[in-house]
C-alpha cells in the first residue's frame, strides 16, 4: 500500500528555517515525481513546488522560488522541502503528494496519493 508521512513542520519565527520531509512506504519514491502543497485556513491548496521522478528537475511556484527548495534522497525514499525565509503568510499545513507520472506537469488530479499533513506556523 502506498504511503506518504510528511514531517518537520512545527512553530518557527518569521525570517527561519524549517525542513519538511514526506518519507514513503509501499512503493519506490523515485519512480514518481512527488509535489509539495499547503493550505492555508480558509484559502485553497496550492502547488509550490515538484520535483520529477524521470531527471530530478524541480519546479517551484513563483510565491517561494528562491526560499523553498525541494529535493529527493533515494537511499532513504524520502522527499524534503527546505523552507528559508519563511513568512507569516507562510502559516498552513503542508502536503506531499506522489504523480505517477515521471514528469511535473502543473499541479492538477494527476497526484493521487496524499499525505496527512504537517502543520507549518510562522509567528512571533
Amino acid at each position: 500500500q502506498l504511503q506518504l508521512v510528511e514531517s518537520g513542520g512545527g512553530l518557527v519565527q518569521p525570517g527561519g528555517s524549517l525542513r519538511l520531509s514526506c518519507a514513503a512506504s509501499g512503493f519506490t519514491l523515485d519512480a514518481y515525481s512527488i509535489g509539495w502543497f499547503r493550505q492555508a485556513p480558509g484559502k485553497e491548496r496550492e502547488g509550490i513546488s515538484c520535483i520529477s521522478s524521470r531527471d530530478g528537475n524541480t519546479y517551484s511556484a513563483d510565491s517561494v522560488k528562491g526560499r523553498f527548495t525541494i529535493s529527493r534522497d533515494n537511499a532513504k525514499n524520502t522527499v524534503y522541502l527546505q523552507m528559508n525565509s519563511l513568512k507569516p503568510k507562510s502559516t498552513a499545513v503542508y502536503y506531499c503528494a506522489a504523480d505517477p507520472h515521471n514528469y511535473c506537469s502543473g499541479y492538477g488530479a494527476t497526484f493521487d496519493s496524499w499525505g496527512q499533513g504537517t502543520q507549518v506556523t510562522v509567528s512571533t
